[in-house]
């Protein structure tokens, strides 16, 4: 079996060294210092990962992670945790962390938290997601909705005011409208706020609201009049219990699914998952290295099982390439984009 060395020393014959990295902390604070680096870089745990984050990205990251143990030959424990993307980046730029799960780019101030703490950042793209606008299967009025009707639903000044279904179209019933959505620290609450209301966490806030995504499955499910969002997956996976609803954006109205996010058909709201990945823990520990290594190779598979859509094999080759290059950075500059297809994707990575 190749060591760590050897793979990078494979790894960088095959590949070209890139570059033109937007990485947001400046060259004196490229590589980590290792006074400042706390709990990660202190652990002598090295047969254990941790992982936080993002629920969203949690079905892809849990299923690997149980199978990389299945397989482990050296007893090496993942523990994988939900507190929202952006609870996440809080204990990840604290050094609580050895990856976090991510909805959406690392964030301006997530940057600097971590470069405050010495933490550096290799951003890997895992999948994309479709952001599925779901209502309870009784719903027999609402087919689809428009991004303009999203807005008027969610926009900070809704609350307490657009509170019944027929208030948001005419031609739907007067009942009351219950709302289920990502909580404050959840990544998609801040690409849902900002690609409908025009802000990232411009929002009412009388509704129920939660980091974890089979909170709210589990509320639309049992509620009527309900109406919420969340990633594809938990629709996949709880489709007895949820209706969808399509999302017309000026062009028509079109459900979520594997082949209209390929297809870039499903926007605003389709948009790219990730895990970041500290690079002194991939370097120094082996279980992370091992792990992130194994991550990769079954992303393909696993994201498809879970109901996310597969990057390009080069995608996920350039992801082996800046893991094993420790290439620390973000190609987002600190904000999400809209609108966001595989290809431009892939074509940040390149560029990276």
């Amino acid at each position: 079996m190749k060591t760590t060395a050897e793979k990078l020393a494979l790894t960088l014959g095959i590949f070209a060294v890139v570059s033109g990295c937007t990485a947001t902390s400046n060259n004196s604070a490229q590589t980590q210092d290792s006074a400042k680096v706390t709990e990660v870089a202190n652990s002598t745990n090295v047969a254990s990962v941790t992982v936080d984050g993002s629920s969203t990205v949690y079905p892809i990251t849990q299923a690997i992670a149980q199978e990389f143990q299945a397989n482990s030959k050296n007893n090496l424990q993942v523990q994988v945790s939900i507190s929202g993307t952006g609870g996440g980046f809080t204990k990840f730029c604290a050094g609580k962390a050895d990856i976090n799960n991510a909805s959406r780019p690392i964030t301006q101030a997530e940057m600097a938290d971590c470069n405050r703490n010495g933490i550096r950042y290799i951003e890997l793209p895992v999948a994309f997601d479709a952001l599925t606008i779901a209502v309870n299967p009784q719903n027999d009025w609402a087919k689809d909705i428009t991004v303009a009707e999203l807005k008027k639903i969610w926009e900070p000044g809704a609350e307490g005011k657009i509170t019944r279904w027929n208030q948001v179209r005419a031609s739907w019933p007067d009942r009351p409208l219950n709302l289920y959505g990502a909580g404050k620290q959840s990544g998609t609450f801040d690409y849902f706020t900002e690609a409908i209301t025009g802000k990232a966490k411009a929002s009412r806030n009388d509704y129920t609201a939660s980091e974890d995504d089979e909170v709210l499955v589990a509320g639309i499910s049992k509620d009527p009049n309900a109406l919420g969002y969340f990633g594809y997956a938990y629709y996949e996976e709880n489709q007895k219990s949820l209706k969808v609803l399509a999302v017309d954006n000026g062009k028509g109205a079109i459900t979520p699914s594997r082949e209209t996010v390929e297809k870039s058909k499903y926007q605003p709201l389709s948009r790219p998952l990730f895990i970041y990945v500290n690079p002194w823990s991939a370097k120094h520990k082996s279980a992370v290295y091992q792990f992130v290594d194994f991550y990769i190779k079954q992303a393909p598979k696993t994201a498809s099982a879970v109901g996310y859509v597969p990057l390009s094999s080069e995608a996920y080759q350039i992801d082996y390439v800046h893991l094993n290059q420790g290439k620390a950075g973000t190609v987002f500059a600190g904000k999400s984009q809209f609108d966001l297809t595989l290809s431009e994707l892939l074509r940040k990575q390149k560029q990276f």
